[in-house]
């Protein structure tokens, strides 16, 4: 059953949902991992291979059980992609020799909890053994941000975030309203003035700063399937220069952040573990854009998963990751 040399026993809970099913993706072709369980709830009793065709016939045997915490076979490392809500309780039963890196919402900045953003804080997720992955939006607004916020480039008083992001970001489970016929040529604002996201952006942000950090947030729906573009504002007399400098400065060396001179196009980081960001300023009018553009499902998900547990497990942090992304 997809035996690896030097491998860690891996389980998949969610694996029918999008998160779930890009870890599985991932997985399947880190050298150090070796999928043995998987669970979801609409999809327990298939095989692997008749939920998705294309993975390798060593794993298209595994059987999708229904999800027990209680019932779970000896595992070095457990990925949780569920619903918010449904993990918090569930987690905390399974054993405290499992890692766990939780893709969820329901662990970000919890006790007991480390908030896994990579590329801004590994230090702390080595050796971690519970780490609660960034949410989608946040992976893209705070990668952008972090080092105008960490060098006090800006006032951390009141930032705005304008995201725009596919449909894969309501996940599996998003409704009828996501429906191709409703989403098609259409973009539309939601969530206004009460994302779930923003204290968790807020958090991370005034961590960054030292300080209370002030954030308006606007997510929009675009018609694509996976993607995130996310543009921030705000208020500094610093030039476009010296935030791009700054930003290659602090990520010096992170294998999965590309500072650009020019603004991203979400699409570059299709099927990959890549955050894109860039910088415009204008002193005179003390104004600084930051940009950040990720896959929503590789960054914003499964991608920063399995960065994490590489840092989690001792791994090369770019194990299993090095792909380039899907062009066109």
């Amino acid at each position: 059953m997809n035996e690896k040399e030097n491998s860690f026993r891996v389980g998949i809970v969610g694996i029918s949902g999008y998160g779930g099913g890009e870890a599985l993706r991932l997985c399947a072709s880190h050298p150090n991992f070796r999928v043995v369980y998987a669970a979801g709830e609409s999809s327990a009793g298939q095989k692997l291979i008749e939920r998705f065709p294309g993975v390798p016939a060593d794993l298209g045997e595994i059987a999708i059980e229904k999800w027990d915490p209680n019932k779970l076979p000896d595992l070095d490392l457990l990925f949780a992609s569920l619903p918010s809500g449904e993990s918090k309780e569930a987690l905390a039963k399974v054993r405290p020799d499992t890692r766990i890196v939780d893709i969820g919402g329901d662990h970000r900045f919890a006790e007991g909890w480390t908030y896994g953003l990579a590329d801004v804080w590994p230090e702390k997720i080595r050796g971690a053994t519970r780490v609660a992955n960034p949410g989608c939006y946040p992976a893209a607004s705070l990668a952008a941000l972090a080092p105008l916020v960490a060098n006090k480039l800006v006032d951390p008083a009141g930032i705005i975030i304008d995201a725009k992001s596919g449909v894969s970001g309501a996940g599996r489970g998003g409704g009828g309203t996501f429906g191709y016929a409703e989403v098609n040529e259409d973009v539309s604002a939601y969530a206004l003035l009460k994302h779930a996201h923003v204290p968790e952006m807020t958090k991370a942000l005034s961590q960054l700063a030292g300080a209370s950090v002030g954030l308006t947030f606007t997510p929009h729906l675009v018609p694509m399937t996976r993607g995130i573009l996310s543009t921030c504002y705000a208020r500094g007399k610093v030039t476009t220069g010296q935030c791009t400098e700054a930003a290659r400065e602090f990520y010096k060396g992170r294998p999965f952040v590309r500072v650009l001179d020019k603004p991203p196009h979400s699409k570059w980081a299709t099927g990959s573990n890549l955050v894109y960001v860039s910088y415009a300023a204008d002193p005179d009018r003390g104004i600084a854009i930051a940009i950040g553009a990720i896959d929503n499902l590789g960054k914003g998900a499964a991608g920063q998963a399995v960065q994490n547990a590489n840092l989690m497990l001792g791994l090369d942090e770019s194990a299993g990751l090095g792909g380039a992304p899907l062009w066109p």
